[in-house]
């Protein structure tokens, strides 16, 4: 019988027999805004699970990097290597292996989400996202060109760092980052030419990694969901209309409900925050639907 490790926001993380190896066991459990919402949405665990599970072993048999997955054991649980998570910022040795690099990586294709709410406020300029000019920009924008950003993982809320602070914080080599951003590049073109195949745009999404032996980089964590990443419908969008097909429906529930408007308002005073309200028992069934229909658009298989 595993121990109970640690609990996120949407998954746990179990030990096993083998000190080398742990489980994750993903929840029904949803968030938004780093808030945990009370309300649970049926299946969404195992649609996280195996949709995850689907694009790592895709990424393996393309050879394309090395992945921390081992072997899908239920429905809602994965076993994985296990690497040392280093809390402290910079305390990483430039010799060690097989350990969780503290970024995040997030890879956009499309202006939307929190980059498109920072264009709003005027705290990101049409040429921070590889524009040429001052035109206004329309949300849902193709972005010219690939737009990579790395965030901390071991602060209450994700920030985005210049290059400088991200290779401070994790003490990598920065030909190591460059590695993993070009590795990123790579497994979402993967992921764009699967699922554009299934009427899929793939807006953007994070990415984790460890440095393994011989500190080669290791894809870990999850990715390619509707937990990770952003999807819209490309018939849609092609019409002129953005159908989200990913949390991004959740998280407009309370930015409409104006929950996000309080919470963004107390983040920036240093206010208590206000509690996330469950969400509407439509809006569960809803929600329920998509991650079950998303699951066989993203993978082609049944759930």
């Amino acid at each position: 019988m595993g121990e109970l490790l640690y609990s996120g926001k949407v998954k746990q993380v179990w030990s096993t027999d083998d000190p080398d190896i742990i489980e994750f066991r993903y929840t029904d459990q949803i968030s938004v805004f780093d808030q945990i919402i009370p309300s649970l949405i049926p299946r969404k665990g195992e649609s996280l699970n195996r949709a995850s599970c689907h694009w790592f072993n895709l990424i393996q048999d393309e050879n394309i990097c090395k992945t921390h997955i081992l072997e899908m054991n239920g429905p809602d649980r994965v076993l994985a290597r296990r690497f040392d998570v280093i809390r402290k910022p910079g305390a990483i040795s430039k010799e060690a292996e097989n350990f969780f690099v503290p970024l995040e990586v997030i890879c956009r294709h499309y202006l939307a989400g929190t980059a498109w709410r920072r264009y709003q406020r005027g705290e990101a300029s049409p040429q921070d996202f590889g524009f040429d000019s001052d035109e206004p920009l329309q949300e849902g924008a193709k972005l010219p060109k690939p737009f990579l950003e790395v965030s901390t993982k071991f602060e209450k809320f994700d920030r985005n760092l210049q290059r400088e602070e991200a290779l401070e914080i994790s003490n990598i080599f920065p030909e190591e980052l460059d590695e993993i951003l070009s590795i990123v590049l790579e497994v979402d073109s993967v992921i764009e030419r699967e699922t554009s195949k299934r009427g899929l745009i793939h807006v953007d999404g994070k990415k984790e990694f460890a440095l393994g032996e011989g500190r080669a980089p290791v894809l870990v964590d999850s990715f390619g969901t509707l937990d990770e990443d952003r999807w819209w419908d490309a018939e849609e969008y092609e019409r002129g209309n953005i159908v989200q097909l990913s949390k991004e429906s959740v998280r407009k529930h309370y930015i409409d409900s104006g929950h996000y408007n309080e919470l963004y308002q107390a983040r920036q005073t240093g206010s208590p925050e206000p509690p996330i309200p469950p969400l509407p028992d439509e809006i569960i069934a809803s929600t329920a639907d998509l991650y079950a229909n998303m699951f066989e658009r993203l993978t082609g298989a049944a759930l």
